[in-house]
């Protein structure tokens, strides 16, 4: 490896006085300087090798060598804007269409998540004729104002919600209004949607659309229950709005049973809109909205046409095309549906043996550790989880975060992601919590009782356990 041609310390100092505090490192006390990545594996500067549990932009694996040459040979051919005829950029839609139901076939291409779900926004107002918006709690939808609107995760830190934006509950089974004893949560969440958008009716109110990931992410890796979606479709409809799917997170075979998360829905279920990014381009930026022709010719009608200078560009489609091959050819949606059983097998496994485990939850190669305090209350073991996050980053996994609690770790790794990582890190997850759990156990203040927090104790040797 070339020598590195500033030291970690000088980038560190060269990032603080050129960029923004708010644009925050990963393991801010000591971040990692990366300078290579290749599969599943990410390298530091010293050439320290590192697992990546959770980069889910690099989908097909970081620096995959048939995206590269696909980049690579299509640049020294031809970049430029989509207002010329080119065959990438028909050749991908055709591509993603075969991947979608029959009645999403008309496709924009982006640069990004955040610019394919404002454009989404922008095609539910103007085929509906509406404009108010019905999104999850604790949703993440991007970066730009237009979404930060429809975010609760941001606009609850920043200037409040919108008074055409009407919250619904996350539909989370574990600690969330109706819980996994509830006879039919997918009919009482759906219902939830139902009581929000009577309410914002009576408010003279018209609801436009319904935005939600097909698998909440940065509500804590969510899966909603079967049967949701389709209810909850039926009353956006009725109420004259359409369904957005948000799959820029967990699309293209991630959830292995499918290609698409909505899918998990059920055959019948067919969003209105669906959104792509981070994994169309394992990197590359490109995104894409998929939609039903009534919806593109209501956008149509207005006159107005709609541009973007490099958005299905012949390079990023190139990348596009060579992403949806190696899936192919890998079979990389199978792995994942293999290596994803066998990831929550261990895992389960692992919640029986430590009580700071309170639920084990995913599909494919989406899930979450929900980490608890108490097992009656279920509260977030926040600082536990930073604790432990930090230890497996000292042990050169990469994991982190998620949820309303920051206690949820969030399994997202490459589609290359193999059996043999998967026992390696759980291995490590077990030593370190088996270590926490030691010393605990050495401290005199522990609370007794099976469902005792793990680290509540005020022993100097506990706050060392906890990270704090």
């Amino acid at each position: 490896m070339a020598a590195d041609p500033h030291g970690k310390a000088e980038t560190l100092a060269r990032r603080r006085r050129l960029l923004s505090s708010s644009c925050r490192l990963f393991f801010p006390e000591d971040p990692i300087k990366i300078v290579r990545g290749q599969g599943q594996y990410m390298y530091d500067e010293q050439g320290a090798e590192y697992i990546d549990c959770i980069n889910n932009v690099a989908h097909v694996g970081h620096c995959h060598p048939l995206v590269v040459q696909a980049a690579h040979e299509q640049n020294q051919v031809l970049n430029t804007n989509s207002r010329y005829l080119h065959d990438n950029i028909m050749d991908f839609a055709q591509r993603l269409s075969e991947t979608l139901p029959e009645k999403l076939c008309v496709f924009y291409f982006l640069n990004s998540g955040s610019e394919a779900n404002d454009l989404a926004l922008r095609l539910a107002r103007q085929y509906t004729g509406h404009w108010d918006v019905v999104v999850l709690d604790h949703a993440y939808h991007g970066h730009l104002s237009s979404l930060i609107d429809i975010s609760p995760y941001k606009f609850r830190d920043l200037d409040g919600q919108k008074e055409w934006v009407h919250v619904a509950p996350l539909p989370d089974t574990y600690r969330g209004l109706y819980r996994e004893d509830h006879p039919n949560p997918a009919e009482a969440y759906a219902n939830e949607v139902k009581r929000v958008v009577s309410s914002a009716q009576e408010q003279g109110r018209q609801i436009a659309a319904f935005f939600a990931e097909s698998l909440p992410s940065v509500g804590g890796q969510i899966i909603p229950p079967a049967g949701y979606f389709p209810e909850v479709a039926e009353h956006i409809h009725r109420a004259g709005g359409v369904f957005v799917a948000d799959e820029i997170q967990v699309g293209f075979g991630r959830v292995g049973k499918h290609f698409w998360a909505f899918q998990l829905q059920g055959e019948d279920f067919v969003p209105d809109i669906v959104t792509m990014g981070k994994s169309i381009g394992n990197g590359h930026p490109v995104a894409c909205v998929a939609t039903t022709q009534a919806v593109a010719r209501a956008f149509e009608a207005t006159g107005v046409e709609y541009f973007n200078t490099f958005g299905g560009n012949p390079v990023s489609c190139a990348v596009g095309l060579a992403v949806l091959d190696v899936l192919e050819k890998e079979q990389l949606q199978a792995h994942a549906a293999c290596v994803g059983s066998f990831l929550m097998e261990l895992l389960r496994k692992q919640k029986a043996k430590h009580p700071i485990i309170g639920d084990i939850r995913g599909v494919g190669l989406f899930i979450g550790v929900d980490l608890i305090k108490d097992e009656t209350t279920r509260m977030p073991a926040t600082e536990e989880a930073e604790y432990l996050i930090s230890r497996l980053k000292e042990n050169y996994i990469l994991l982190s975060t998620d949820g309303p609690g920051r206690n949820v770790l969030k399994f997202k790794p490459p589609m290359c992601f193999t059996l043999d990582n998967v026992q390696h890190v759980v291995a490590k997850l077990d030593a370190i919590l088996t270590d926490m759990e030691e010393r605990v156990r050495s401290c005199e203040t522990l609370r007794p009782g099976p469902g005792a927090a793990l680290l509540r104790s005020t022993g100097p040797g506990c706050r060392a356990a906890a990270g704090n």
